[in-house]
């Protein structure tokens, strides 16, 4: 007989399910699997449970059209992040996540607790984290509310990384009305890890002790799962105790005594307490493993009085792990975390009855079966419906605008938002601990070299919520191999992606046709570039007093560089190297940059991706930089040419002489972001070199100019159409930010 704890006077048996986030449906088939009214702690773990945030209702359909399997891959989705063979018995280990609603109402700490979340992820595989980054959006930098969010997020996550000593290697941050409201925070984590040492979240073993360690159970965080699953609204500040509080002090603790503990081959499985905390962590590893698990709450640490088991098992307070171990170990467990000053307690056991049995005073306080809380959460075939604004779009194919001042038109860019320095972001973040940092932030890629080998890894996020919002298959399918030309551009392979999906209301037809499409556009970029999907998370309920942000799949993508000699990055090297542009230019302007300059606004279709072009414009490049030919890589993407020309220069300190010819407009060749294409500098001796690569590859490659000293310089049919010095741009570019954070 369960123990039926009070339901709280504030709310009304009769809708306590309704409050928790459960609909009449739902319960009704909650009383089908258990046989009986569950009382309110049960309630409330089903609501976490069946949550979109834990359970994937809506989404997990869709989901299932990813490509997850690859020659390399070790580990999908699934577990707390995929894992990737990279040779020599070592495999890279990554995932990204959002923590986006905490965030919009508390930014310091729910920017924090998200880079502190995805760490455990990676460590509870076993991994060393070696990097993070972050893809983000905000609204409009004139707003001062955009501006508090803006300052205090990057805040949280430049603390959280400094003070665990993992560093913030790169990133995007874009900068969009429709994210006024609702920003997203998107948190990525890269570790390391030997095969044999590789640990999965199973409670395995009948009999074997399941025990919590790390920091203290509080009441913070309460319901942050149901709370990442409803829409943001005027009412959502009162929710702030729905978000966590971290401490990376502790967490620093936690990783390096996790690992020691690992060391001693006595754990059977481990988990992160992340989103629904302890229920979630002990409910999927009993579920993963086909067995059952009981609980005992006088045995949890906790660091408020009079904490109820509702509280208890709902909590989401940072830093906590729970972690099965081989019976008769636990002692050598708590000696491990003893040491590192933390709370080690055995707090229930594996059984083998396959029931999820939680006790308090010895009388049982939730008592289900695991199933019904994992398996059996209910999966949703939600229905889609083409937005008339995308029907609409198609018939926008070209731009109509008046004549340009193209110089003028390239220093407006520089200067916006979007395409400005981000100095003032990654500034903030400690990008050289640990000293293995080969490509700094502000590059395609970042570039982290692996220890003890001549291998390093490159790793990037990417993702435009423009071209998605325009054409959501188009959009997802760039958002991929955007990634992957970074990648590429850097000197490395691709090799797998993870995603962190940000949708509006999947209930809402229009919402959920953008995810389906995207998803599907992001599925064949990944079969067609060999970059299969290992991990990633899905946030919906992106909305702010009932509007959709952009619909922004990140892709945060990995790839290896196999000598470290291959090293890559943005920026021009030499005087006198020559320039060579590496793909077609279109006249692609909708959805643009420069159409949201010059019109104010962003319609029509994105450019176009023909998938077999780019693998060839990316193989191109590669073999290039791996045949030692290449000074210098920069993908085509945000601003077209000759925002490129401008970075590379802007990043090497060095002037360029260009010299095009075209049929188009100079407007469109500058600007135009057509795809698949890549800028390439090197010595002049190796041109024909490159050349003769991209012919036997059958892809398109011409000589544009020269290196030089001081200044960018741009002919276009016999006409100078850009003349400016570095150091202009630079100060353009540099001074953007900063003048509007003040």
């Amino acid at each position: 007989m369960t123990h039926l704890e009070p339901t709280p006077a504030e709310i009304s048996s009769e809708k306590i399910y309704k409050e928790l986030g459960l609909t009449e449906r739902e319960y009704a088939r909650i009383l089908e699997l258990i046989g009986r009214e569950p009382n309110y702690t049960e309630t409330g773990i089903f609501s976490v449970m069946w949550s979109e945030h834990c359970s994937y209702k809506t989404s997990k359909p869709i989901l299932k059209r990813f490509p997850t399997k690859g020659e390399r891959v070790l580990q999908g989705p699934g577990e707390g992040a995929g894992i990737v063979d990279i040779g020599d018995n070592q495999a890279v280990v990554f995932k990204i996540e959002s923590h986006n609603h905490p965030s919009a109402i508390e930014p310091f700490q729910g920017a924090a607790t998200g880079v502190g979340g995805i760490i455990r992820d990676v460590f509870s595989m076993g991994a060393r984290p070696i990097a993070l980054l972050n893809s983000l959006r905000f609204g409009s930098l004139a707003d001062e509310k955009v501006k508090y969010l803006f300052r205090n997020i990057v805040a949280g996550i430049a603390n959280y990384g400094n003070c665990m000593g993992i560093p913030t290697v790169g990133g995007e941050v874009v900068f969009e009305d429709s994210y006024q409201g609702n920003p997203l925070v998107n948190a990525m984590c890269v570790g390391l890890i030997e095969h044999h040492k590789i640990q999965k979240g199973v409670a395995k073993g009948i009999g074997n002790s399941v025990m919590y360690v790390g920091a203290s159970t509080g009441r913070d965080g309460i319901h942050g799962a149901t709370f990442a699953s409803e829409e943001l609204n005027e009412g959502s500040e009162s929710k702030k105790p729905s978000v966590q509080v971290g401490d990376p002090f502790m967490e620093k603790l936690l990783l390096e005594a996790t690992l020691e503990l690992l060391d001693l081959n006595i754990v059977e499985g481990i988990q992160d307490m992340g989103a629904a905390g302890l229920t979630s962590s002990s409910s999927e590893m009993a579920s993963k493993a086909g067995n059952g698990i009981e609980l005992d709450l006088n045995k949890v640490p906790r660091r408020e009085p009079n904490m109820t088991p509702y509280e208890i098992m709902l909590s989401e307070s940072q830093e906590r792990m729970l972690v099965v171990v081989k019976k008769g170990k636990e002692e050598e467990v708590k000696q491990v975390f003893d040491k590192w000053g933390l709370y080690s307690a055995v707090i229930g056991q594996v059984t083998n009855d396959g029931m999820y049995r939680v006790l308090e005073n010895d009388l049982p306080v939730v008592e289900l079966p695991v199933s019904a809380l994992v398996d059996e959460a209910p999966v949703y075939e939600m229905p889609t419906k083409e937005p008339e604004y995308y029907r609409e779009y198609q018939n926008i194919t070209k731009l109509e605008y008046p004549e340009q001042n193209v110089e003028d038109v390239l220093k407006q860019l520089l200067a916006t938002t979007n395409l400005a320095s981000k100095e003032w972001v990654y500034q903030q973040y400690d990008h050289m601990v640990r000293t293995s940092t080969a490509v700094k932030p502000g590059s395609d890629a970042a570039v982290i070299t692996v220890r003890g080998t001549n291998k390093a890894l490159a790793m990037t996020t990417d993702g435009n919520g423009r071209y998605i919002y325009l054409d959501p298959y188009v959009g997802g399918a760039i958002a991929v191999a955007e990634s992957a030309r970074n990648v590429v551009c850097s000197g490395a392979e691709p090799l797998a992606i993870t995603d962190g999906i940000n949708f509006g209301n999947p209930e809402k037809p229009e919402i959920f046709w953008q995810f389906a499409q995207a998803v599907d556009g992001m599925s064949e970029a990944c079969r067609v570039l060999n970059t299969p999907v290992i991990g990633g998370n899905v946030s919906f309920y992106n909305e702010n007093n009932g509007k959709a942000i952009y619909p922004t799949p990140i892709v945060g993508m990995v790839g290896l560089i196999r000598d470290q000699a291959h090293i890559t990055s943005q920026a021009f090297k030499e005087v006198g190297d020559s320039i060579l542009l590496i793909g077609e230019t279109f006249d692609e302007l909708t959805g643009t940059e420069f159409q949201k300059l010059i019109q104010g606004k962003t319609e029509g279709r994105p450019p176009m991706l023909n998938l077999q072009i780019e693998q060839n414009v990316q193989k191109t490049a590669l073999k290039a930089i791996q045949a030692g030919l290449v000074s210098s890589a920069h993908d085509l993407s945000d601003g077209g040419l000759a925002i490129a020309l401008a970075e590379s220069v802007i990043s090497g300190s060095l002037g360029a002489e260009i010299e095009l010819n075209s049929q188009l407009r100079p407007e469109a060749f500058l600007f135009s972001e057509s795809q698949s294409r890549i800028l390439l500098s090197a010595n002049a001796n190796n041109v024909a070199k490159i050349l003769k690569i991209a012919q036997e590859i059958g892809v398109s490659c011409q000589e544009i100019g020269k290196v030089t000293s001081s200044s960018l310089k741009v002919g276009y049919n016999n006409q100078q159409v850009i003349d400016s010095s570095v150091a202009s741009l630079i100060k353009i570019w540099k001074d953007a930010i900063p003048c509007l954070m003040i």
